[in-house]
């Protein structure tokens, strides 16, 4: 499954940050991160911290609105 997204590196966000912010902004658990992307749950609790803190944001939710609002993330990619 192909999903759009840019790689902005303004972001600072490796290719593997990114897949991991477009599964924050789908809504899924890191529990279900690493399920989909064959991690531990302990590597995906890392990726989203340091999403997190790369973005300067506190909550998943607010990355994942940056990601949209900046065009990393497309509204179709959520579904």
């Amino acid at each position: 499954m192909a999903f759009a997204y840019e790689l902005r590196p303004d972001l600072g966000l490796t290719r593997r940050e990114l897949e991991v912010l477009r599964l924050v902004a789908r809504g899924l658990s890191n529990r279900d991160i690493a399920d989909e992307l064959v991690i531990s749950v302990r590597t995906a609790d890392v990726d989203v911290s340091r999403i997190l803190g790369k973005l300067g944001v506190r909550r998943r939710g607010q990355a994942s609105a940056m990601a949209i609002s900046l065009g990393t993330v497309q509204l179709h990619d959520l579904g």
